[in-house]
């Protein structure tokens, strides 16, 4: 009997396997975000930070121009924000401003923490679910990189007065366990994916995004504290419509 023909081995296009580069590349980012917050460059920190953040923007998006989402490529996906967005901020603010209350900001870090875990599972199971449109038009509780976002807020504020203010650790730690609790809640904040605007205003759009970028080039500590505010009056403004309906 002749042997069964060898099986060919699966090929795939190099060009499919950029969205894990690109996640891979935000992992990198982030973690390299640790290493210069150890040696006390906190603004370098931050910008990495930011880095992961726009590279986690990138790679569903290229997935499913490229038509190469996978199961592999989700799992990476959220396991880098999880890292990204929890551990490291988490590490970075006990490094800037929790290590004389070591105790207590050690557990506001472990709160804030399991805070984005729990809260990217939540949202791993729901995306799973054929029924589940809850995340659509709004998201359930604070998504991982707007988390962290909010939580680094301290240093924003700090750096934009010239290190000439600094919040109280306890205050930090309080800010931080805040934070995750809005991770993990069932309030409605919003989501960017839905919102659409009128093509006759589609170049004041891009206008207005040229001068944000100018913004967080020129004054980035002013223009992060300013969306992290606007952020949480979104979320306010989002839970006053909800509170009148009823």
């Amino acid at each position: 009997m002749d042997d069964p023909a060898p099986k060919r081995p699966r090929e795939l296009l190099l060009l499919k396997l950029l969205p894990n580069m690109v996640s891979i590349l935000g992992l990198c980012a982030g973690l390299t975000a640790v290493r210069f917050a150890l040696i006390g460059w906190f603004e370098l920190a931050i910008l990495l930070i930011g880095t992961a953040a726009v590279f986690d923007g990138l790679d569903g998006r290229l997935a499913r121009m490229l038509k190469s989402e996978s199961a592999m490529g989700a799992e990476i996906d959220s396991l880098g924000d999880f890292v990204n967005f929890g551990v490291v901020p988490g590490l970075v603010l006990y490094l800037w401003g929790l290590r004389t209350e070591t105790s207590l900001g050690w557990i506001a870090v472990l709160v804030y923490i399991v805070c984005c875990m729990l809260r990217l599972a939540r949202f791993n199971v729901g995306i799973k679910r054929a029924d589940d449109a809850a995340e659509k038009t709004t998201f359930i509780g604070v998504p991982s990189p707007a988390g962290a976002m909010l939580v680094l807020s301290p240093m924003y504020l700090t750096f934009m007065l010239d290190r000439q203010f600094t919040l109280p650790p306890a205050a930090i730690a309080l800010w931080m366990v805040a934070i995750g609790a809005l991770m993990i809640s069932k309030i409605r904040t919003p989501s960017l994916k839905r919102v659409k605007v009128d093509a006759d205003y589609a170049r004041f759009v891009l206008v207005g995004g040229v001068a944000l970028v100018a913004a967080m080039l020129t004054y980035p500590w002013v223009t992060l504290l300013s969306l992290a505010m606007l952020y949480l009056g979104g979320i306010l403004w989002i839970w006053w419509q909800g509170a009148l309906k009823r």
